[in-house]
């Protein structure tokens, strides 16, 4: 039997980033340096570990391809062997469109084939879900790699369906990612709210942050869940962010402006999935 690898560009770079530098914000992927071989053999070293000695079929890289040009990077894999470039668009806002759905689709392929007996897949969306239930359901044994914290980038839902998981560390990450120096020093989305204030005084910050953890305490945990398996670029249900603009709003008595209302929207995402850790 073989075991196919699926790697999702955007999650390793977002998620690979944010546990190098500690920010909440993925570093622009034009920041970030990876080494092809060195990942390889690491992604080999964890297949073998999960598959055991079965062959490998391929790995397939899955990215986003920008105004119909591949870039040096993505040329590079397609001319590695075993690896499988398959290429879903970026969109003007920067997002990649299509790429959950290649990954659906080859993954279901293959095991509907009997092509694969196991397949490691490094990704964290929601929509990869119903992928993996539809290959178990043909007998292969699906392997979830994740980053650090998984709870935190990986889909709930997703982590529960798998047939084993694995995290990578933020040591196992830096064999084969980094950040360009000087990166990681600018400034970025902190966990901690930014407001204006009088220096030396945290008390609007420190109100934001009160307001939203008490709003997180009175959510049910299936509220909770649904947010926690929100990706990424997903925008926070109208439901959950109206209430949360008018209790921040009430707690600096005053209107949030653009940048508060994205770490706001930050901090709440974050603020979420911690509690669910904690259950």
């Amino acid at each position: 039997m073989r075991v196919a690898v699926f790697i999702d560009a955007g999650y390793l770079y977002a998620q690979g980033s944010k546990a190098l530098t500690g920010n909440l914000a993925p570093t622009r992927r034009t920041d970030v340096q990876l080494d092809q071989s060195a990942l390889i053999s690491r992604i080999l070293a964890t297949t073998a570990e999960k598959a055991g000695s079965v062959e490998l079929l391929r790995i397939y890289w899955y990215d986003g391809l920008i105004k119909g040009r591949l870039t040096d990077e993505q040329r590079s894999l397609a001319d590695t062997d075993n690896v499988k470039l398959r290429l879903g668009v970026v969109s003007g806002a920067g997002q990649q469109k299509g790429v959950d759905t290649l990954i659906v689709t080859d993954l279901v392929d293959l095991a509907r084939n009997h092509a694969i007996s196991d397949a490691v897949l490094l990704s964290g969306d929601q929509d990869l879900v119903i992928g993996v239930q539809i290959a178990q359901s043909y007998g292969v044994r699906v392997h979830l790699l994740g980053i650090e914290p998984s709870r935190s980038s990986q889909s709930i839902s997703l982590l529960q369906e798998a047939d084993t998981t694995t995290e990578w560390s933020k040591e196992e990450l830096s064999a084969f990612l980094k950040v360009r120096p000087g990166v990681d020093d600018q400034i970025s989305v902190s966990i901690r709210l930014e407001t204006d204030q009088t220096p030396g005084s945290d008390e609007p910050r420190d109100n934001l942050e009160t307001a939203i953890d008490g709003f997180v305490s009175s959510l049910s945990v299936d509220e909770m869940r649904e947010i926690a398996d929100l990706g990424e670029t997903v925008m926070i249900p109208q439901r959950y962010d109206r209430r949360l603009l008018a209790i921040c709003g009430k707690a600096i008595e005053g209107i949030l402006d653009y940048d508060e209302k994205r770490q706001m929207r930050t901090y709440f995402r974050v603020a979420v999935r911690a509690r669910l850790e904690e259950m």
